[in-house]
């Protein structure tokens, strides 16, 4: 495998498959129309922020299932699943991979991991541990370090949903290093500033008009917790 080749150079509309209208959902989400329309190139990290409801889950999620991860979670080639919730999004993108590159990769899906973290215990391998005996957060970090070991694509959906203020830096620190080590590659939907800062991330701010690349300093998300770390009390005092 090239270490120098990440695992997708980029996305797009796959031409030979079915069109999706732009007025079927979740065409109808303009950073999902806008993907499709322009297409997407991937760095070795790519960030995607932004409120609730504009998208950036559902982009991710079409990606790593095009990818052949499992919709919940898992490596590439899992089918774990319980309740089936993502779009089908995945069935309508082409992904241009990296020549030479491994087309290995995993899928953190935080609002799934109870689940799959009971299909890891029923399907035990390798050193893995008993995961429903840590706490949500410490079997996070656990699946990471257990996997960081094999190069690939890692896509990461809001995994600080799972984790403290350290436990999102030992993560960043996690990241930094699987990409650094060479032959991975990093894509994530988050609404953390720590993890936003992953060193050399390509950042896009997504909201109901696309997306758009943004520096870090720049993003509404960074300004609005500086903005209330700075002074709580002003939002208390809006909502009396």
């Amino acid at each position: 495998m090239s270490r120098n080749e990440p695992p997708l150079r980029s996305v797009s509309q796959d031409p030979d498959a079915p069109f999706l209208p732009r007025d079927v959902w979740p065409a109808t989400l303009a950073p999902i129309s806008q993907l499709l329309d322009d297409g997407l190139e991937l760095g070795p990290v790519t960030v995607f922020v932004g409120d609730n409801g504009v998208g950036k889950s559902t982009l991710v999620e079409a990606i790593a299932g095009a990818y052949g991860m499992g919709p919940e979670g898992g490596s590439t080639g899992s089918r774990h699943t319980t309740r089936r919730s993502e779009s089908t999004l995945a069935d309508h993108l082409r992904l241009n991979r990296g020549l030479g590159a491994g087309r290995g990769g995993f899928f953190l899906r935080a609002e799934t991991m109870h689940g799959f973290f009971t299909y890891l215990e029923d399907n035990p391998g390798g050193n893995d541990p008993v995961f429903h005996e840590r706490s949500h957060g410490e079997s996070f970090l656990d699946l990471v370090a257990a996997r960081s070991r094999y190069p690939g694509l890692w896509i990461l959906d809001e995994p600080e949903s799972a984790l403290s203020f350290t436990g999102s830096l030992a993560l960043l620190s996690d990241l930094r290093d699987i990409v650094a080590a060479g032959g991975s590659q990093v894509i994530l939907s988050t609404h953390s500033p720590i993890l936003a800062s992953i060193p050399g991330a390509e950042i896009y701010e997504v909201g109901p008009w696309g997306y758009s690349r943004c520096a870090w300093e720049d993003l509404d998300l960074v300004r609005n917790w500086r903005s209330f770390l700075d002074d709580p009390e002003r939002y208390f005092r809006h909502f009396r």
